[in-house]
């Protein structure tokens, strides 16, 4: 199909920085900020990654679209190839759109995908001069405006984007011989696919969610989106668990929860880590891990209380990557070891969050 018989689309930065493109997926406005993501593959498992919420996301590797949208197989109540139930973007930007698609697995194209979703796609931009301009300037605020359509900027980091993502209600899976109490801040299906893997029974529950009368082994702490000092309610519930010796691990946003509940501080990234190939290196050692990140805010080091200390830090712009308390076993990371899209180099993290709780079990 022609560019000229599509919609031309325009997105505009809060800088008033102009790009032009063109129509695909539905053809309406769309708000919020601005992000890039350099991974190769995986836009399917990005799109239904809760932690994109209220975010536009530009895809820097140039060719997207050719292998479609995969379909809805389901095992344990979840979408087999899918990071949650529905897509979160709230618009995606692309250089070169694929309007052929192939793949054993596809059941619809992209766009078909993103309409149904009522989720806008622009292609045809120079991702790589945007993704420039945001590295430069840092992270900002955008519109989509198709041809005829306007729109206001909208900054989803001034409101709980947690509770729009959390799950509603308490749900269990599984069966297993350890009982895991997983607070959902926008929780990605592998996480709860990889606990299962583990023999655990899985007892899903809002973000805010009094879980100080139920019984679990182990407490997780999920990913999820924006800021995390939005989420209150879930600090206190936190810091309460950390007077308990029962473990904790927690990913991504659930290391700045854990972080902010032991009473250190949070600060928001100049452009975020998104990726499937973040250096990480485990403090004390000289083991390097890839990894695959999406988070724009980050724990300070220097503010981690007495007792506290980083585990792993980023090789690339030294922030922290994860934490570990020096005596109990509470630890999380800030990257991806459920990875999906991406390496699956540190998944023995779930390996050791279950030998934690199997230790626990014994000194009980």
């Amino acid at each position: 199909m022609r560019n000229n018989d599509r919609l031309s689309v325009k997105l505009t930065l809060e800088d008033g920085t102009v790009y032009r493109g063109w129509s695909f997926g539905a053809p309406v406005t769309a708000a919020g900020e601005v992000v890039f993501n350099t991974a190769m593959t995986g836009y399917p498992e990005s799109l239904t990654d809760p932690s994109y919420r209220g975010q536009i996301l530009c895809l820097t590797y140039p060719l997207v679209g050719n292998y479609g949208a995969p379909g809805k197989s389901e095992q344990d109540d979840l979408f087999m190839f899918y990071e949650s139930s529905g897509v979160h973007i709230s618009a995606l930007i692309v250089s070169d759109y694929s309007f052929e698609y192939s793949h054993w697995n596809a059941i619809e194209s992209l766009d078909e995908w993103l309409r149904r979703s009522n989720v806008p796609g622009i292609f045809g931009i120079d991702t790589r001069a945007l993704t420039k301009r945001i590295r430069e300037k840092g992270a900002m605020l955008g519109k989509v405006e198709p041809e005829g359509m306007t729109t206001e900027f909208y900054d989803p980091n001034k409101v709980n984007l947690v509770a729009e993502v959390s799950t509603s209600s308490r749900k269990v899976y599984g069966n297993g011989k350890y009982r895991i109490l997983l607070v959902d801040c926008g929780v990605k299906y592998n996480i709860i696919r990889n606990l299962l893997k583990r023999d655990t029974t899985i007892i899903r529950v809002p973000w805010d969610y009094d879980y100080s009368t139920e019984e679990y082994d182990g407490l997780f702490l999920t990913n999820g989106p924006g800021d995390p000092k939005m989420c209150r309610t879930a600090i206190d519930n936190i810091r309460r668990s950390l007077d308990d010796n029962r473990p904790i691990f927690g990913i991504c946003l659930g290391n700045q929860l854990m972080a902010l509940a032991a009473g250190a501080d949070t600060y928001k990234l100049r452009y975020g880590h998104r990726s499937h190939n973040q250096p990480v290196q485990m403090v004390g050692t000289e083991r390097a891990y890839i990894t695959s990140q999406n988070h724009g805010f980050a724990v300070n080091n220097n503010t981690l209380p007495a007792g506290w200390v980083p585990l792993f830090v980023n090789v690339n712009d030294n922030t922290n990557e994860g934490m570990k308390h020096v005596s109990k076993p509470f630890f999380s990371t800030q990257f991806h070891p459920e990875a999906s899209g991406g390496p699956t180099d540190t998944d023995f993290l779930f390996d050791l969050f279950i030998e934690n709780i199997q230790e626990a079990i014994v000194n009980r």
